[in-house]
């Protein structure tokens, strides 16, 4: 079998191959708008808008003060990061784990990296229940594996049932990805759906990935479970998570992952040669994070409530959308399939890729097409900005749309 032809740019074809980041992509063409004078509203990035609490803060200025953070320290992260890792992930998780079953990576981006890099080999499929975030697929081909999409739709609530994951299931099969809360849907599993998937993978070996990022923005009735905490799972799973989402940090870039020790070993072998160490001062920000005072956490938790449901409200009252109503995270995850069709703006909109253009030159209104998910006919929406933005954006997209 001969070579594939050289590309023309002398760029290799793994890496030709990745497709941008939809999310950021969007984010930085309202920011260049915003730069030229624009007065845009984005509800594309997956960030929250307050700012990282104080005594956050505090730590990480007496910690770039002390010489030993400005030095190389260990690949896995310091010592004390770890430690805390484990008692955090042991209390919210309820899985009983070492701080040497922790690895701290460079945000839960490179965890996610590293996770399936460990894990794959050529061939190797990933159940990955769609809609997605938008980096799984890319990290799994990075690793030479399959992303095998499983789809579920609003009469799911957005969850993949263990039905639908068994159809999915072939020889060739190593791994399932579980994300609850979900990005980009806002989905929860309920503990009964979470147990439900979980003993279905470890009856048939599979290994489990679960991204727990958005652990404790969930919101109502719904409560966060953890599917590492059902019988047989915990020792062929790994855990991603960070503290960007929780604690309004995610330029910080201190994610981890949870692992059986040989995973963590081979994973922290692959960081050496990648980024080695955290910024130190990051991580002793981090530190300060999940051993500190979670009042602000709950405090944000409040305004995304809040905000969550004004989305609802207002997207679900415009002519030809559909939305259910997020249970978790921060975006909601709307249809737009009575939108296709019509002329908008001047433009016949045949696809959310088109839709999300028009919005943003038509109405300066940024929203991320559910292609980049997996899900043409959709689209994402953060409810991760101020309460007047908020509003102000969706009465510009329902005026656009009506």
């Amino acid at each position: 079998m001969s070579a594939p032809a050289p590309s023309p740019s002398g760029l290799s074809h793994r890496i030709a191959a990745i497709e941008e980041s939809a999310t950021l992509a969007i984010d930085s063409k309202a920011k260049a708008m915003k730069a030229a004078g624009a007065d845009v509203i984005s509800f594309g990035a997956g960030e929250p808008d307050f700012p990282t609490p104080d005594h956050i803060v505090a730590a990480a200025q007496a910690a770039c003060a002390n010489p030993a953070n400005h030095r190389y320290t260990a690949v896995t992260g310091l010592p004390e990061l770890r430690e805390a890792v484990a008692t955090k992930t042991s209390r919210d998780s309820g899985v009983s784990v070492s701080a040497g079953q922790v690895l701290v990576t460079n945000g839960a981006k490179q965890a996610v990296y590293n996770t399936f890099a460990a894990l794959l080999d050529p061939g190797d499929e990933v159940l990955m229940p769609a809609p997605y975030w938008v980096t799984y697929p890319e990290a799994i081909r990075l690793a030479g594996g399959v992303p095998v999409a499983v789809a579920t739709d609003e009469t799911t609530g957005f969850k993949a049932t263990v039905e639908a994951l068994e159809a999915a299931r072939t020889p060739a099969t190593k791994v399932v990805l579980f994300v609850s809360p979900s990005n980009p849907t806002g989905a929860v599993y309920t503990a009964a759906e979470t147990e439900a998937v979980g003993r279905w993978a470890a009856d048939h070996g599979l290994w489990v990935v679960t991204d727990e990022i958005y652990e404790h923005l969930v919101y109502g009735r719904h409560q966060f479970s953890s599917i590492a905490a059902v019988d047989g799972v915990a020792e062929r799973c790994v855990i991603v998570n960070g503290v960007a989402k929780t604690f309004a940090m995610t330029g910080w870039r201190v994610g981890w992952m949870v692992a059986p020790t040989p995973i963590i070993a081979g994973a922290a072998n692959l960081q050496s040669h990648a980024t080695s160490n955290v910024a130190n001062v990051s991580q002793r920000a981090a530190l300060a994070a999940l051993t500190g005072d979670m009042a602000p956490v709950a405090a944000m938790r409040e305004a995304f409530d809040r905000r969550r449901q004004t989305m609802h409200r207002m997207l679900s009252a415009i002519d030809g959308v559909l939305c259910i109503e997020p249970e978790g995270a921060f975006y909601a995850f709307a249809s737009f399939a009575g939108i296709l069709g019509r002329t908008i703006g001047g433009r016949v909109i045949d696809s959310t890729l088109v839709l999300a253009e028009v919005a943003l030159e038509a109405a300066q209104v940024a929203i991320v097409p559910g292609e980049a998910f997996g899900a043409p006919g959709y689209a994402r929406l953060s409810y991760a900005l101020s309460d007047e933005a908020l509003e102000k954006g969706l009465s510009r997209l329902a005026d656009l749309l009506g």
